[in-house]
């Protein structure tokens, strides 16, 4: 049988990534597949890149915990997102990477369009995490 873990562990797990990460980190929308992990350089064109708020995510509830407010940001090249990449307020180091759809599309992340041009307003919708077993 497979480790489970109450709702009250899932939770603690999920805001100690956010504890982690830290306030205000960055979210990077890259073209192509993630790269193998976090510790891979970056790969494909960058298209935007945005710091989000303070507040990034709400807290957990339920075993899943999603994007806190409203996350938007401004192309700065053209091309289809195909993963997104947060880093902390340093811009240093990935800690989360993702794949990315428009919404609907199923993606770790879902965007109002993953069509970007440079300058365009770019609507991140839908961001969750969820914890193993929840």
């Amino acid at each position: 049988m497979a480790l489970q873990a109450s709702v009250t562990v899932r939770n603690a797990i999920l805001d100690a990534i956010e504890t982690a990460i830290g306030t205000q980190p960055f979210i990077d929308l890259r073209t192509g597949a993630q790269p193998a992990d976090c510790a891979t350089a970056d790969g494909g064109t960058e298209l935007s890149h945005t710091q989000l708020p303070s507040d990034w995510m709400a807290a957990a509830s339920g075993g899943t915990k999603a994007k806190a407010g409203t996350w938007s940001g401004t192309g700065a090249a053209a091309g289809t997102a195909g993963h997104f990449r947060v880093k902390e307020s340093t811009d240093t180091n990935c800690h989360l990477q993702g794949s990315v759809t428009a919404t609907g599309g199923g993606g770790q992340m879902e965007l109002d369009n993953v069509v970007i041009a440079s300058g365009q307003g770019i609507t991140f919708n839908t961001f969750t995490l969820t914890a193993p077993n929840a």
